[in-house]
């Protein structure tokens, strides 16, 4: 048996248990999100010299453009991705989403996505004699075989959906509810209960993963220690024959942050002894035909600290070179104190460039050019916050992270979560888009990976003494998505970010100028203000038409020329047509 902290899908599985029609446009755009930051600290602002238009004023009117030359990045295909908590298996949703989905609505769209998707299952291998804390610090109860699972995929009949009765879902959403409160009693007294991963889960989720085009990666457990505090990888390789038997599909890790088992063990796993599990890991994949060149990734570290930087340190000396992709995690806020005000800081959304930077240094000291990625970002820890972390104000936040890690070189970002028992996730338990959804939904239509460098005017502010400026209005660019039939390539995609409580004016210069913008503007729907759960597109509410029909996402068309009215806390996508930019014209 293998245990799971969570899985990481790139690609976005869809609400009502994964209907085609949703899935038709989710699996599309597998991680098409590069672009293109400009916070204070960094980018290319050069004043433009583009008269006042009559009747505006200059201190309200922002200049923009867009070097459309050449790429300043480009980011992988997958470049957003997203985790699955493995609460789905404690509390009986893997049932609900592992429903076999028909391929045959997705078309060669979804065939596209499945190139290079990354889904993540982090595996917690227990002892039969002695359960080994896992994910998360959960027990694990094993049986000491993988037995063959009898609903293993049937590739000629292809995949199906599975239709659940309301009473089902209703008793699923009690059971959930039920769970919800015992893990977080877990997670405050730190002691957790097991948590198995069998054959037959195995199965479903692997089986849930392919039929909706996304690909698998699977965490071992680096918790069971040898006495010499050796990796014992007796279990994995059960998992990895079974795994092979069955012809699977899957991408490896091993373990999740390293820097906390000292927390769930007893005793801590330096960086070095950890490099030489990664070379045992890799040696025993290469023993099997089925993953001789699987992708391995770690080492999954937490929060870039001074002790964890020495942790990657040791790593990166003994196997950086093993490893595929350098990875590490990163949650901006204590879910338990959270505020709404939080989520409006520029100082916060900062954070992570910092953190960005700490983790290139590393990596680029011992293995230049290495891939990096931020395999779990939420805006919460701790489960997020009821109204918070699950709200339209959580956006800003998301959105920003997007921005900052494609701009500085970040190859791929795994949000945390699909579905999970806390606030933190994409779905709620009626299977419902939460903000967060729609706008990652907005980015897979819109945003193919090529990062473009935009130049702004009337923004310069003279700080103040011992005061740093950061900007509450933030522009990012790329190249629109090549699989956007609506737009013909060339074309380029502006979101904004405007933090300020006033509207704000931008005015499009240079090879912008005069262009038809296509306006994709998101804004909370209802009472609740920045803490709904509901959002507006163009003025136009978002909801799921039936279980399996997505609404159509019409964009507002603005004439040539005119000036973009960005109102205040809002989150807007600009689609600049027929721009005909060199950078944009080819994959």
């Amino acid at each position: 048996s293998e245990l799971i902290r969570g899985f990481l899908l790139s690609g976005m599985p869809c609400p009502s248990s994964c209907p085609p029609g949703l899935l038709a446009l989710m699996a599309p755009g597998l991680a098409l999100m590069a672009t293109f930051s400009l916070p204070s600290q960094a980018g290319d602002r050069r004043a433009l010299p583009v008269e006042k238009p009559p009747g505006v004023k200059g201190r309200t009117l922002i200049l923009l453009d867009v070097n459309t030359k050449s790429p300043v990045r480009i980011i992988s295909e997958n470049f957003l991705s997203l985790q699955l908590d493995p609460s789905i298996i404690h509390d009986g949703w893997l049932d609900f989403l592992s429903a076999p989905l028909q391929k045959a609505q997705h078309g060669a769209e979804a065939a596209q996505g499945k190139k290079k998707t990354q889904q993540q299952e982090r595996g917690r291998l227990p002892s039969r004699a002695e359960p080994s804390p896992g994910p998360d610090g959960r027990r694990a109860g094993c049986r000491p075989d993988i037995v063959r699972s009898d609903i293993a995929l049937d590739k000629q009949k292809g995949c199906k959906i599975a239709q659940h009765p309301d009473i089902m879902l209703e008793l699923q959403r009690e059971k959930a509810a039920q769970m919800h409160l015992v893990l977080l009693k877990e997670q405050f007294s730190n002691t957790y209960s097991n948590l198995t991963l069998t054959a037959r889960s195995l199965d479903k989720l692997y089986n849930f993963a392919d039929c909706s085009g996304l690909h698998l990666i699977f965490a071992l457990n680096a918790l069971r220690r040898n006495p010499n505090n050796s990796w014992n990888s007796s279990n994995a390789l059960s998992l990895l024959k079974y795994s092979a038997s069955k012809k699977y599909n899957i991408s490896w890790e091993l373990g999740n942050e390293p820097n906390n088992y000292r927390t769930l063990i007893g005793r801590s796993v330096n960086g070095s002894q950890l490099g030489k599990d990664y070379i045992q890991l890799r040696s025993l994949l290469q023993l099997i035909r089925t993953y001789s060149r699987a992708n391995l990734y770690g080492p999954n570290i937490g929060r870039p600290r001074k002790n964890v930087i020495a942790l990657l340190e040791g790593f990166m000396k003994v196997a950086g070179s093993t490893v595929d992709a350098v990875t590490w995690q990163h949650y901006y806020i204590d879910g338990r104190v959270a505020k709404v005000t939080d989520f409006l800081k520029t100082r916060l959304l900062d954070t992570l460039s910092d953190q960005i930077r700490k983790i290139q240094k590393v990596v680029n000291t011992y293995t230049p050019g290495k891939k990096i990625w931020l395999e779990g970002v939420g805006a919460t820890s701790a489960g997020g916050m009821n109204n918070l972390s699950d709200s339209y104000a959580a956006g800003f936040l998301w959105l920003n992270t997007l921005g900052l890690l494609a701009s500085q070189g970040i190859d791929v970002v795994v949000r945390h979560s699909f579905l999970d028992h806390g606030h933190n996730h994409l779905v709620d338990q009626n299977f419902n888009p939460l903000p967060d959804y729609w706008l990652s939904l907005l980015y897979k239509r819109l945003i193919g990976p090529k990062v473009l460098a935009i130049h702004v005017a009337g923004l310069q502010r003279k700080p103040r003494p011992g005061r740093v400026i950061r900007d509450k209005l933030r522009i990012y660019a790329h190249c629109t998505s090549y699989h956007n039939h609506n737009y013909v390539r060339g074309s380029i995609t502006l979101y904004i970010i405007n933090l300020h409580r006033s509207r704000k004016k931008i005015k499009l210069a240079g090879t912008l100028r005069d262009k038809i913008v296509h306006q994709y503007l998101l804004q909370p729907y209802g009472k609740d203000g920045l803490h709904s759960k509901s959002v507006q597109l163009n003025g136009q509410p978002l909801a799921m038409v039936d279980d399996g029909t997505l609404p159509e996402l019409k964009p507002r068309p603005l004439r040539a020329g005119r000036t973009l009215v960005i109102p205040p806390l809002t989150m807007s996508f600009y689609v600049v047509k027929n721009v005909n930019a060199l950078a944009c014209r080819y994959r």
